[in-house]
């Protein structure tokens, strides 16, 4: 048993960004660095496109209110899609058809976090990033979102039934502003101790040295 006090680790991000679909991938390789620095991560939500309605737009549509139009994307992609090839991830934009709203998504990973069965949100934001991004499936569609609950182990009724309520709506609403009043505007952005901030897809490298320098910080000051 470590006597080593946990260190917090708070990871603000969207799962319809695919920095954040890397960054996870990354923050999970650098975890795996310093498997002696206990940690407690906890995710954050973050609404990459607050615009988009609840129930989604089109693909086509969105990537021309952002980028100016479908063709001004195909270049950004490609560089993506091939840092997440480095990580082993998988990313088909040309499979992505309706851009959501991510708040469902969200209460998604904070039911999961509080699951009888122990935390499920790491699984669960992976399992709606890989539908996503991977298979270009729609999060927009309760159905949808209700297999993807059931896949990491919730009661799809369950799910279901609180889908259809304004569950959560506030809350996860609320942590959103309150990591944008704090000046959060580009993620994954990871929070170490509620204190120092790493905004972006960082190397797992720089990320480890990150956790073990303020996990000995803090255990620092614990003892102090």
């Amino acid at each position: 048993m470590s006597a080593l006090k946990p260190l917090q680790i708070d990871i603000v991000s969207d799962v319809v960004c695919p920095w954040c679909y890397i960054g996870k991938r990354r923050i999970e390789n650098a975890l795996a660095l310093v498997p002696d620095v206990p940690v407690e991560v906890h995710w954050r939500p973050f609404f990459l496109n607050p615009w988009v309605p609840r129930e989604g737009i089109g693909r086509d549509e969105y990537l021309t209110a952002k980028f100016g139009s479908v063709d001004a994307y195909k270049g950004i992609a490609q560089r993506v899609v091939a840092a997440a090839g480095e990580e082993g991830l998988t990313y088909h934009p040309e499979l992505v058809k309706r851009q959501p709203n991510t708040i469902d998504c969200h209460r998604l990973i904070h039911w999961a976090e509080q699951s009888p069965a122990g935390d499920k949100s790491a699984a669960m934001k992976q399992r709606l990033m890989e539908l996503y991004f991977r298979d270009g499936g729609d999060l927009t569609d309760r159905d949808v979102l209700v297999q993807a609950a059931a896949d990491v182990g919730l009661d799809a009724d369950d799910v279901r039934r609180r889908l259809a309520t304004d569950e959560d709506v506030e809350r996860i609403s609320a942590q959103a502003q309150e990591a944008a009043d704090k000046g959060i505007s580009g993620v994954p952005t990871y929070v170490f101790a509620q204190k120092y901030a790493v905004s972006g897809a960082q190397p797992p490298e720089q990320l480890a040295r990150a956790i073990r320098q303020v996990s000995a910080e803090v255990n620092a000051q614990a003892a102090e």
